[in-house]
């Protein structure tokens, strides 16, 4: 049996590791469905430790597995990073031109890395199996889709994941029943009118105008549709018609994304917005296309998995606070759709927000948020 003392030079050598692949993971960033020496690098510390690596058809990313038998608890850690240029000055910056981790992805895969090692050095003592997922392309998204389509988590009993949280102070931990994060979905309209030039409008039909009326009228679906103690919006990001002064053109160009927390108020929005953009149309003569991007839903905490959570990162003596709701969209939600469990908030300091050329986490977050894992996949064998 170890000493105590030997198990805190453990836990410090662990920590140590875990600070030596956090840096090496954002110095070296790729993005998603690209993430080849990430998923080497994962690949290399599992078989070093002994961990297996389960045989599963995937490009990048992998699936590995402790413990034997039922009942088995998943992990699940994201590995991509996102097209942009680091601006954190960090000694251990990206060394990758224009590639980032500036979502914390980085700290997600060595958390969990470190939940696993934890978890094989006590692999004798656990009643059941606990696979790690190391999933690609959540960025993208649907990395979360490319996993469950392997079937390699039909048999899952339950499934956590974690995201960093710039909002938290670290070693924080944030969780909620039901709906955390939003769904996410993503429209490209085409108003199709006729070109003119701009001193004989009357000879054409301005697309422009069809844009314009329904940027404004888009703002009330939110607003004069939906309760108004949810939450949903529709955001107008990209807009492009025509190329130069004095020409009314054939068509104009409307690009935005949809976001709410239930599945009845996403199709809602959906239909009000096909709704508005059919009748401006129709409204000045024009015609008008519509592509449709769903995204992934609304996370959906099982309530008894959050509550066994919430116990655990209580036990572990960590801070734990009512996760705050967001409109990002989340890709472990497509996990939830047909697996229970919880996706929870770890605080790793306040920094500049996620997706910001300056956002940073506190490495000293890794190790208590590894053992945090380690120990929520042990007590879920037993719930």
């Amino acid at each position: 049996m170890k000493t105590v003392s030997q198990e805190e030079n453990g836990r410090a050598a662990l920590g140590t590791l875990l600070r030596e692949h956090f840096e090496w993971m954002h110095r070296h960033p790729e993005l998603s469905f690209e993430e080849t020496e990430t998923t080497k690098h994962v690949r290399d510390v599992l078989v070093a430790h002994g961990v297996r690596i389960l045989d599963v058809p995937m490009k990048t990313g992998l699936v590995a597995e402790v413990g034997h038998g039922a009942p088995i608890i998943a992990l699940r850690a994201d590995i991509d990073a996102l097209p942009i240029t680091e601006a954190t000055g960090l000694p251990y910056a990206s060394e990758c031109p224009g590639k980032m981790h500036a979502c914390g992805h980085d700290f997600h895969t060595t958390a969990v890395l470190g939940a696993t090692l934890l978890l094989k050095a006590h692999e004798s003592e656990l009643r059941g199996t606990v696979r790690i997922v190391f999933q690609p392309g959540e960025e993208a998204p649907g990395g979360a889709k490319v996993v469950l389509d392997t079937g390699c988590l039909a048999d899952v009993k339950a499934m956590f994941g974690l995201h960093c949280s710039p909002r938290l102070e670290a070693c924080t931990i944030g969780i909620t029943a039901g709906a955390l994060t939003a769904s996410v979905d993503r429209f490209t309209i085409r108003f199709l009118g006729r070109g003119t030039h701009a001193a004989h409008p009357e000879a054409g039909i301005d697309p422009i105008v069809c844009a314009a009326a329904f940027i404004q009228a888009a703002q009330t679906i939110v607003s004069r549709n939906v309760e108004p103690f949810d939450a949903g919006l529709v955001s107008i990001t990209h807009v492009e018609a025509g190329n130069t002064w004095n020409v009314i053109p054939d068509a104009a160009l409307v690009e935005g994304t949809t976001r709410s927390m239930t599945a009845a108020n996403r199709k809602l929005i959906k239909e009000r917005l096909y709704a508005l953009a059919e009748g401006v149309a129709a409204a000045h003569g024009a015609a008008v296309d519509i592509d449709w991007y769903a995204g992934p839903p609304a996370t959906d905490n099982t309530a008894a998995w959050a509550d066994l959570a919430k116990e655990t990162a209580e036990a572990q003596q960590l801070t734990v606070v009512k996760a705050p709701p967001s409109l990002a969209g989340e890709d472990f939600a497509f996990y939830q759709e047909t697996i229970p469990g919880a996706f929870v908030l770890v605080g790793t300091g306040k920094s500049a927000a996620n997706h910001n050329p300056q956002f940073r986490v506190d490495p000293a977050a890794l190790l208590p948020t590894a053992a945090y894992l380690a120990e929520l996949a042990k007590r879920a064998m037993d719930a």
